[in-house]
């Protein structure tokens, strides 16, 4: 199969080295100078050091070079950047059947993946779970889902996808995906502020579950099937990116509990954090549909300076009694 993925951060590279052996891989990039680097040294310097792009793998600044002819297209691309890529695939002949593994809500807008997606003319879908890029580079096994609304086309990609070490399982439900590996990056900073303070795993299994079920009070008054939440989509990422060193989200809720600024954390990851701008849109998306997510908005409050994380931590513990 041809396939063309579009961005290449650590997640674009790491699928690109993934599916290699047995597919024909584009790796696309929007900068001129990345893609020269790339070719040249065989390795994204940038965001995936130390891993070997093999001879075969194409990697381009040309966006039609990357779509000629391609069967499939991953857009690996912040959700910052999905619109673009979409405009990307809107002109690419033929039109390309794809998948998206952005994760999070958009900025200004508030809107999933697949809402920024609409009505599409090709099978199309998420892909998502617990997924850490480095980790699948190095060819650890790692298990993940494809969502569409056509479950036959989710099927059809796990099954040409699957590699040793990469395992897809298919889900008919897109809005309970995508909420489950966005609201997750919030829950994980939550968890590194947590963590950072030194509260203690007790805090750490309370938040983690309380957190669960804020994702799917979310995911549920947006449309999603409530047992979605408890798959690979939902606790299964959680728990990953809630607990794994190698989370982005949760080095920022780290950071923040040391007492750095934001501006800062952020320069010194390289790396998008996309939890940071999805909390403030899932706060204001939860509101609107009158969905209770108190962690989210203790989150947000630190983000935004409005308290520090010893006095979030003091407002979670010091509201009323609620019955699980």
């Amino acid at each position: 199969m041809e396939i063309a993925i579009l961005g290449a951060g650590a997640w674009g590279t790491a699928l690109a080295l993934a599916f290699s052996a047995q597919h024909r891989i584009r790796l696309w990039t929007w900068q001129a100078d990345h893609a020269k680097d790339m070719i040249g040294v065989r390795e994204n310097a940038l965001f995936l050091p130390g891993y070997k792009l093999p001879d075969a793998l194409l990697v381009t600044a040309d966006a039609e070079q990357a779509l000629a002819g391609a069967d499939l297209a991953i857009i690996a691309t912040p959700v910052a950047g999905m619109r673009m890529a979409l405009g990307l695939l809107t002109g690419a002949a033929g039109q390309v059947p794809f998948l998206w593994v952005c994760k999070g809500l958009e900025a200004g807008s508030g809107l999933l993946p697949h809402q920024l997606v609409g009505p599409s003319r090709v099978p199309c879908g998420a892909l998502t779970g617990p997924s850490f890029a480095e980790e699948v580079a190095r060819g650890l096994p790692t298990a993940i889902t494809i969502a569409a609304d056509d479950i036959g086309f989710a099927r059809n990609m796990a099954e040409a996808l699957h590699t040793p070490r990469l395992r897809f399982y298919a889900n008919d439900d897109v809005i309970g995906a995508e909420v489950g590996g966005a609201v997750k990056n919030v829950l994980a900073i939550a968890t590194g502020i947590c963590d950072g303070l030194g509260l203690g795993l007790n805090a750490r299994a309370a938040l983690m579950t309380r957190g669960l079920a804020e994702i799917t009070r979310f995911g549920v008054a947006l449309g999603a099937k409530r047992e979605t939440f408890m798959g690979l989509a939902g606790i299964g990422d959680l728990v990953l990116t809630c607990t794994g060193d190698l989370s982005r989200n949760r080095r920022v809720g780290l950071a923040l509990a040391a007492g750095k600024p934001l501006e800062a954390i952020q320069q010194e990851l390289g790396h998008v954090a996309e939890g940071v701008m999805t909390a403030r849109e899932v706060a204001r998306r939860a509101s609107q549909l009158g969905v209770d997510m108190p962690i989210t908005e203790a989150v947000c409050g630190v983000l935004d300076g409005r308290y520090s994380a010893p006095v979030a931590v003091e407002r979670l513990m010091g509201r009323g009694t609620k019955v699980e």
